[in-house]
């Protein structure tokens, strides 16, 4: 670098220097070209706020991943600083805080906000739903992509996949679950529509942050808990507090994480950086699912050793917590427009990749696994 082009980066910066306000998160920075000369090019910072614990693994990973991708492949034109649970805001405010505004982006999960818009909890996963490799056709090739971004518009923000746990495990239970009866009086954590459908079968669902949860099962204050899968369950030493661990998972078959932006925000990057933002949300998708898939394996394989009973829900249970999900999704789209307009849409498609599915993977599946 020579010294002549020192200096005339030096006055460059002074030049520049009272072009923005000091709080912006945009600014001019001085760039060498290929040949040589001076140019000068926009940063964009932004803050990136999760519902997750910083570096928690899997699901605190995807947006620090994320991050990664972007101050990469942009050169450092845009940089992503990622803030985990209540290092910013609390992770339930994470929807809040993008919306006004107040930090460019998040990661959460979108059936957090069934209280804001009931029909995001599609984009998440609703009961007896789509697994992970349906749930990312219907997003990106099937329509849903567009239906989400429609319902989250007058927030002004801007939705996209952001990683998925394929099919969860049923749960943490103190005690077996061997027919309907069992699932009364049950104080269990369990979210979004999953949880209404247990309290219909006279169970009582206990909405609780992640940290919570390893305490409020190891003291009773709840009877059985669902987290994610025995990746995320052993990191969370469920099995020293819980014996019985259930399975399929029923209320989450493929749960899609979510990157949520600003609308704003995006609309002020350059068209080269929108698309380097929307090519990290694609590989950081994926790459979740991939590695879930591996840390599970091993992660059963130690919770098998360490004596946990794994049990599968009876048929007569998975019957029932299936009738009561097609009661509560007809009620639920008959008193909402929304849910109305996503549920015939998604279940359209779910017909349509099942019938699939049926001669495809399940066939295939059946064979192998007897």
């Amino acid at each position: 670098m020579t010294s002549r082009w020192l200096i005339s980066v030096t006055a460059f910066s002074l030049l520049l220097s009272g072009c923005f306000p000091p709080s912006s998160q945009q600014h001019l920075v001085a760039r060498e070209s290929d040949d040589g000369t001076v140019v000068a090019a926009t940063q964009y910072e932004w803050k990136l706020v999760t519902s997750w614990p910083k570096n928690f693994p899997g699901l605190g990973m995807a947006p620090e991943k994320f991050a990664v991708l972007v101050n990469e492949m942009s050169q450092g034109r845009l940089q992503v600083t990622v803030y985990g649970a209540n290092q910013l805001v609390p992770g339930f405010q994470v929807f809040d805080a993008v919306s006004s505004g107040s930090v460019e982006m998040g990661h959460s999960a979108a059936y957090y906000w069934k209280g804001k818009v009931p029909a995001a909890q599609f984009f998440t996963s609703i009961p007896f739903g789509l697994t992970a490799q349906e749930m990312n056709g219907y997003l990106h090739h099937g329509g849903g992509l567009a239906l989400w971004e429609e319902l989250y518009a007058p927030f002004d923000l801007l939705p996209m996949a952001g990683g998925n746990t394929g099919v969860q495990m049923g749960g943490w239970f103190n005690k077996e679950i061997n027919s309907v009866d069992d699932l009364k009086g049950l104080k269990m954590r369990l979210p979004g529509i999953g949880g209404e459908v247990l309290q219909r079968l006279g169970g009582v669902p206990v909405s609780l942050p992640g940290g919570e949860l390893f305490t409020a099962l190891q003291t009773g204050a709840i009877d059985a808990t669902e987290w994610v899968g025995p990746s995320n369950d052993l990191a969370f030493g469920f099995n020293e507090a819980a014996e019985y661990y259930y399975y399929p998972g029923w209320h989450e078959p493929g749960s899609s994480l979510e990157f949520l932006i600003n609308k704003a925000a995006f609309d002020a990057l350059p068209n080269d950086l929108q698309v380097i933002v929307r090519a990290a949300a694609r590989v950081v998708n994926h790459d979740m699912l991939d590695e879930y898939t591996v840390r599970n394996i091993i992660a059963l394989q130690t919770l098998q050793e360490k004596g946990v009973k794994i049990r599968r829900f009876p048929d007569e249970v998975l019957n029932a917590l299936q009738q009561v999900t097609d009661q509560v999704m007809a009620e639920q789209a008959a008193a909402d427009a929304d849910i109305a307009r996503i549920y015939t849409h998604f279940q359209h498609y779910t017909q349509g990749v099942r019938a699939y599915h049926a001669i495809t993977e399940k066939a295939y599946l059946e064979v192998h696994y007897p």
